[in-house]
């Protein structure tokens, strides 16, 4: 990975990505250690995947703090910010990352407990811990950021409109959080490659990478959008808290 952040930019700043042991949550939480913020690397259930991340954070001279959470329970949310607040002191960049509702086994209702009404229950969670100068940024894919004016893929439909109610609830609160001085931005990417959400959908759809590479001309990999998230996190916010990364041209219109 290339260094995407000024080296001791984020200095003395604290950092908190949700779904971090892996994928796009892994290469942002290693961009703000990079850059040497102290970071925490959050995980449902994968903690080996996580402390080896952590472990290779800490070389780098900066703290690192593994908390496993289930982030559709409160009283877990509650517990890693107690762990956060005890270990750190605050936050000062909350990276909403973490996402689902294609796996198997799960909950009619579980996707949008966990892209819409666990996004709002961490940041609430968080909101105790961060000053003026926070940033907080939610992570989103254009098949969900567009679902209102494009359709998507069938087998994505129900995990895209959770996640674009997610991004609809969180918009609401950007006058509160303006007003104690906290900025948030939404990152939206086209299909990522080398995503398991991107992997699901070409298993249950072949070709539908493929066609949507085609389409879009490129399509970025995992350490490329999450260089696009890290910098979200440190560049102003857009006038209309909006980064789009990769090709919208057949996304017609903002939904």
């Amino acid at each position: 990975m290339t260094q995407i952040l000024e080296p001791g930019s984020l200095a003395g700043r604290r950092a908190l990505v949700t779904g971090s042991s892996r994928g796009i949550g892994a290469d942002t939480v290693r961009y703000f250690a990079e850059a040497g913020a102290d970071v925490v690397v959050n995980f449902r259930n994968k903690a080996p995947r996580a402390e080896k991340l952590a472990t290779q954070l800490r070389e780098l001279g900066v703290r690192a703090l593994v908390q496993g959470a289930d982030l559709t329970d409160p009283d877990s949310v509650a517990a890693m910010m107690d762990a956060v607040r005890e270990e750190f002191g605050g936050l000062d960049v909350l990276v909403l990352n973490a996402s689902g509702g294609m796996e198997g086994g799960m909950e009619e209702d579980y996707a949008l407990k966990l892209n819409r009404d666990a996004q709002l229950s961490v940041l609430d969670a968080a909101l105790p811990l961060m000053g003026e100068g926070s940033r907080v940024v939610f992570v989103t894919s254009h098949q969900a950021h567009f679902i209102r004016t494009t359709p998507t893929m069938p087998e994505y439909e129900g995990v895209a409109l959770s996640k674009r109610a997610g991004e609809d609830a969180l918009r609401e609160r950007i006058p509160a959080l303006e007003e104690r001085g906290i900025g948030f931005t939404v990152v939206s990417g086209d299909m990522i490659e080398g995503t398991v959400t991107a992997t699901l959908l070409n298993r249950l759809s072949p070709g539908a990478i493929e066609e949507r590479r085609e389409q879009a001309g490129k399509l970025y990999n995992v350490s490329e959008f999450a260089a696009e998230v890290a910098r979200a996190a440190v560049d102003p916010v857009p006038a209309d808290n909006t980064r789009l990364v990769g090709d919208t041209g057949s996304f017609n219109g903002e939904g």
